[in-house]
């Protein structure tokens, strides 16, 4: 593997002894055996990088994006690489800047509700960190557990309980970030939770690292509730699971967390972790409310009511913290829990009206059909945050190609139905080329240009978002194995 520039080829070894003098020799992988293991995340893209390098701190990220600058390569950032749309992948090759090792809590402000903390903090860690003064970070992943809070800026990442909170954005504060010039700046305050003038902590949360690397955090921690009950409602059909969603939502009663699985969801999470689904149920709602002992009550009264006005088999209340852990153990499970099912799957992120999810999740099954693969669905259905799973055999020819066709069906159909491409897991690669589901060109224009005045070179996590000319709309195969080679054009590289 070789990084052209000025016709010449310069092996990876001289970039990594290059790179070793910013961050020191431990800082440093570049042999092929060690970047495999970083050509992937939890999408199906994979791509390898030249070298990968791990700062300690925001002065070496800098360095490390002014060498990149000066040598044209490209940079790519990446946390635990939990993410599920490619956007950690090294599409194009380039410098990997991999941000675990810059994993510091900070400060923890307890009178003012916030922390400050380093990207490569894992998301779980913050909660565990501040839960001694009853306080924790409200978005959670599934992944919650191996994801890091730099990632989760990046894909402005959600979870079940952002239904009632809100997703990354809504408790990020304040920003430092690298821009693509090698400039350390600061976004956001975390003094004024509004702030006059424009929100650019807005615009770099979710922005993917295409603008900018952050390099700590300064985020909102929310008191722990003074109670919390969980419910499981059975169904024996998933129109009517779907049609409880939109009426406890009607009724302006908003739980902490409103999910749904289906069949086949709760099969794997059966087999998986003894959760407590009903494997003959046809779907399943999770709902979780929080509050006072009197709000919930009556909150618990509406909910049941509902659920059983709307056909349901069976409504049960979790009868204390364990069984309510183990309900969520399943939930959160899930997408693991289909690996006892299917050798691989291709996890969809699509968005639709509450009202327009039984005909959404009948078009999914038909899709499902049509190509010939099973897919499963588990979803934040309180906001209508689809998460169907298509099985494929990766090592049956022709497999990986139906899945990602249709998946771009099932983003097609939510584009059709009024949704959006993403609720969490971003548009990375997976979904550039369906962009213009949603977006015409003078959107996508307005957008480059954004793009284009942070980045000028172009080098800052190339590929991502943006439709590759002339394909926006077909269907993406992704590219298995190693990494392509890289060849210099009008002075910059070219994959």
């Amino acid at each position: 593997m070789a990084i052209v520039e000025d016709t010449k080829l310069i092996d990876r070894e001289k970039l990594a002894r290059d790179l070793m003098q910013i961050v020191g020799e431990s800082g440093v992988l570049w042999k092929t055996y060690d970047l495999k293991l970083y050509e992937y995340d939890g999408s199906i893209d994979r791509h390898m990088p030249e070298v990968v390098v791990f700062p300690r701190n925001t002065h070496q990220v800098a360095e490390i994006v002014k060498y990149c600058n000066r040598e044209k390569l490209y940079y790519t950032a990446r946390g635990a690489g939990t993410g599920l749309s490619g956007g950690s992948i090294p599409l194009r090759g380039g410098v990997l800047i991999t941000f675990t090792r810059m994993n510091r809590i900070v400060e923890v402000d307890v009178e003012n509700l916030r922390a400050v903390v380093e990207p490569g903090v894992v998301n779980l860690h913050l909660s565990q960190a501040v839960a001694a003064q009853n306080l924790y970070y409200v978005p959670d992943p599934s992944s919650q557990k191996a994801c890091t809070i730099g990632g989760n800026v990046g894909e402005n990442s959600g979870g079940p309980h952002t239904l009632l909170y809100g997703v990354t954005t809504n408790h990020t504060l304040a920003l430092e970030v690298v821009t693509p010039d090698g400039e350390i700046r600061r976004f956001g305050g975390a003094g004024a939770p509004d702030a006059p003038g424009y929100d650019l902590c807005g615009l770099f949360v979710g922005s993917e690292g295409t603008i900018g690397l952050v390099t700590q955090i300064t985020v909102r921690l929310t008191p722990l509730p003074p109670g919390v009950k969980t419910f499981l409602a059975v169904y024996d059909d998933i129109v009517k699971c779907s049609d409880a969603v939109s009426e406890i939502i009607k009724a302006g009663v908003i739980p902490a967390a409103l999910e749904m699985m289906d069949n086949l969801a709760i099969r794997a999470v059966e087999a998986s972790v003894q959760a407590g689904y009903p494997v003959e149920a046809a779907a399943v709602l999770l709902v979780e409310v929080e509050g006072f002992s009197e709000a919930l009550e009556q909150q618990s009264q509406a909910i049941e009511e509902i659920c059983l006005s709307k056909g349901a088999l069976s409504f049960k209340v979790a009868k204390d913290n364990a069984e309510r852990e183990k309900l969520w153990k399943g939930r959160k499970g899930a997408f693991g829990a289909i690996g006892r099912m299917s050798p691989d799957y291709y996890v969809c992120d699509g968005v639709v009206p509450r009202s327009v999810l039984p005909q959404v999740l009948s078009r999914i099954s038909e899709i499902s059909k049509e190509f010939g693969l099973p897919i499963a669905n588990v979803f934040h259905a309180g906001d209508g945050n689809l998460h169907p799973l298509i099985m494929f055999d990766a090592n049956k020819k022709g497999d990986t190609e139906k899945a990602v066709a249709a998946g771009t069906e099932i983003m097609r159909t939510c584009a059709e139905f009024g949704g959006a491409l993403s609720g969490e897991h971003g548009i990375g690669a997976e979904k550039r080329d369906m962009m213009c589901f949603v977006f015409n060109e003078e959107d996508l224009g307005v957008m480059r240009r954004v793009r284009d005045a942070y980045d000028t070179r172009g080098l800052s996590n190339p590929g991502k978002v943006f439709p590759t000319p002339g394909r926006c709309g077909e269907t993406r195969i992704p590219k298995q194995g190693t990494a392509q080679k890289t060849y210099e054009r009008d002075g910059m590289q070219a994959w």
